[in-house]
């Protein structure tokens, strides 16, 4: 015992000097556990946690600028001390350590063609189950198991050094498992499914494998940002959304493969993606003397960037002392996306698309959208901006939902009878919309604060995406609509839960179209529209008399939509349906002359006949002579009486306290009433 404590003080010294070490070095501090495998003892220490050297070279930043600063997330790097000596897994848990523990878990071996043999790591493993197969370790051995914490995972990772990667600024070639992007299930045709062996490359200085790209690896800590304070060993905040995750994966690019990178999911979540490395208590550990770091608590994420609600009275008079529900009334366009200039980096980004908007009870209006650089990346995150009742300026935009370098497509929020506002969203198991589960929060007080993300279509997948149409049926059922494929063609499914969201059924059917926005009849039919999938140049019209289980296919009176535009179908308080598109191509409209005219651009159109004919079609404009307004990622055009925006996803909903209606496309944000629907466009202005 006194020569290994010798070897360890030694083995201090040199780390606190950032010499790297041979792990030949560490041989004699290796200790083998009852199920075979290799812990290895990580002596006490102190390194630099958090990314500091900039700008990122081409090779990691795949010549992407919002890349060269690092993640606003490994910042501001600071000081951490770990106090004690630790053992680490050499390995990460493979499938034979893990299906000691949990048998069942053979029956997803080979899963999408991912570890398949004994000695690869366990994937599609959830944080919850790499937490329970340390609890039954630690009764095996009678040792304490546990996950590493994320500040212990990067030290044991770094290993001394203060490059990008324990192997210097580099990953050598046979680190490398599919470094690129990954499609779901992956580009097999160009990069084949990679073994996720463990051990096959050289180890750190401190004598541990794999570190480096084999699968991501779940750590203890919730996910929070940095603070500047320099600490002793950090556990992470006491709750949050996310798990983090370490390490980066195969079929990444190497970017994040990063010492300083921080990934992160839901605890619930499994992917092909993610496994896991144990910790074991040192039960003689070597303590590091004179210390002056302290520990700090940090502060949930989530709870940190949403503004406190300054009224949640339902009651409330009108909503300025011009409306009068009686009359037409129309107001906009009013830019929610307003995200200042010297902010539009991480996790802003100069793309914004996807929005949906939920009018809360107390009369404010709520608008999220994805931001990002890149749709198909990981760093694409849900932001929110707040318009508050009576005013007319949409707050800067904050952080709503981001799990960390997770690709977060497709938000959608719905307000119920009761003012519970729901907010679904899709959760990718690393880039792309490709490969999306589904999360669903609640919220109480006006979007003030909301429930833990809750999984509720676990499995990655292509039917998963939600759209921004969810609707209740007359029996109170949640009807929520998701992005499918069928024999190739686009297509939606509905997802149908009878118990506010709690447990969730699909049918089976198909509505033709991508993005389907979907509204119930009187008679308690199912109608339904979507985009592509048109039919002689319509777009096509789904009906189901079965809720969902069967549909009937035919053509709308509507033209047919494309790339970068999204339908709408709303049933109003007062009865008519509400449809909102975009007329690429002249579309005749009447105006209060009673004179035909064409115009082109995003319209509306109300039907008092449970969709079998709609009257009165108009511009969603204020009837101009002209001007110019920024349209999807501030490309301008001319807003007029015979022109109206010509791009953007459009979200509707009808507020419950004034009947307003709030359109959004993915940039402007419009009230109308449904008055103003009905009422005939003036005509044109004289020149």
């Amino acid at each position: 015992m006194e020569w290994a404590a010798i070897i360890c003080t030694l083995l201090l010294l040199v780390l606190a000097t950032s010499i790297s070490l041979d792990a030949a070095e560490y041989q004699s501090l290796q200790w083998t556990n009852s199920i075979g495998m290799k812990m290895v003892r990580i002596p006490p220490g102190k390194f630099q946690m958090g990314y500091s050297k900039t700008p990122l070279p081409k090779e990691l930043t795949t010549s992407l600028p919002y890349r060269e600063d690092g993640d606003y997330d490994e910042k501001p790097y600071h000081y951490v001390t770990i106090s004690k000596s630790f053992y680490v897994s050499e390995l990460e848990v493979t499938n034979q350590h893990y299906e000691q523990f949990d048998s069942d878990h053979k029956a997803v071996r080979g899963k999408l063609g991912f570890s398949i043999d004994d000695d690869e790591a366990v994937v599609f493993v959830s944080w919850y189950d790499a937490h329970s197969f340390c609890q039954w370790l630690s009764g095996v051995d009678n040792r304490t198991y546990r996950l590493p914490t994320e500040a212990e995972w990067e030290y044991a990772a770094r290993s001394g050094s203060v490059t990008y990667f324990s192997t210097g600024d580099t990953v050598p070639k046979e680190y490398q498992k599919c470094q690129e992007r990954s499609w779901y299930p992956g580009k097999l045709e160009l990069c084949p499914t990679p073994k996720l062996t463990t051990g096959g490359t050289p180890a750190n200085a401190f004598g541990l494998k794999d570190m480096v790209g084999n699968v991501e690896e779940w750590t203890l800590d919730w996910y929070d940002w940095y603070r500047a304070d320099n600490v002793t060993d950090p556990t992470g905040p006491a709750s949050g959304d996310f798990k983090v995750t370490r390490g980066g994966s195969h079929s990444t690019d190497l970017y994040y493969l990063r010492s300083a990178n921080r990934l992160g999911t839901l605890p619930d979540d499994k992917s092909w993606f993610i496994g896991f490395r144990i910790v074991m208590e040192d039960p003689n550990p070597i303590v590091l003397e004179g210390d002056p770091y302290h520990k700090v608590t940090q502060q949930a994420l989530q709870s940190q960037n949403l503004e406190p609600i300054k009224s949640t009275s339902i009651i409330q008079k009108n909503f300025n002392d011009t409306y009068d529900p009686s009359k037409p009334y129309f107001h906009g366009p009013l830019q929610y996306v307003n995200i200042p200039k010297d902010q539009l980096h991480l996790p802003f980004g100069h793309h914004n698309h996807d929005p949906a908007v939920c009018p809360c009870p107390n009369g404010d209006a709520l608008a999220i959208w994805y931001s990002c650089w890149e749709e198909s990346a990981r760093e694409l995150g849900i932001v929110y901006s707040r318009l508050e009742r009576g005013t007319e300026q949409w707050d800067e935009p904050k952080i709503f939902w981001n799990a960390p370098d997770r690709n977060d497509h497709a938000p959608a929020m719905y307000i119920d009878s009761q003012g519970t506002m729901y907010h679904f969203n899709g959760l990718s198991a690393a880039a792309t919309w490709g490969n999306l589960a589904t999360v669903m929060r609640t919220s109480q007080d006006n979007g003030k604060s909301w429930s833990k993300g809750r999984i509720i279509f676990p499995e990655h997948g292509l039917k998963h995406m939600p759209v921004e149409t969810t609707i209740q049926t007359h029996d109170g059922w949640l009807v929520l609509p998701t992005d499918a494929t069928t024999a190739g063609e686009g297509a939606t499914v509905l997802h149908f839960s009878q118990d506010n969201g709690s447990t969730w059924y699909d049918p089976g059917g198909f509505i033709r179209g991508i993005h389907g926005a979907v509204v119930q009849l009187k008679n308690g039919s199912l109608y339904a529209l979507g985009r592509g999938n048109d039919i002689n140049g319509h777009m096509a019209h789904s009906l189901s008399n079965d809720l969902g289980k069967s549909w009937t296919y035919s053509a709308s009176p509507f033209p047919g939509i494309h790339g970068g535009q999204r339908e709408i179908l709303l049933r109003l308080r007062e009865g008519q349906i509400l449809f909102i598109g975009f007329a690429n191509h002249p579309l005749p409209i009447v105006d209060s002359s009673n004179k035909t005219r064409s115009v082109v651009g995003l319209f509306a159109a109300i039907s008092h006949d449970e969709c079998e004919t709609w009257s009165n079609r108009r511009l969603i404009s204020d009837d101009g002579k002209g001007r110019t307004v920024e349209t999807l990622d501030g490309q301008p055009f001319t807003m007029s009486y015979k022109r109206a925006e010509p791009l953007g996803y459009v979200s509707a909903r009808q507020s419950p306290v004034d009947g307003l209606i709030h359109v959004i496309t993915s940039r402007q944000h419009y009230q109308f009433n449904a008055k103003w629907l009905e009422t005939y466009p003036p005509p044109p202005p004289p020149p």
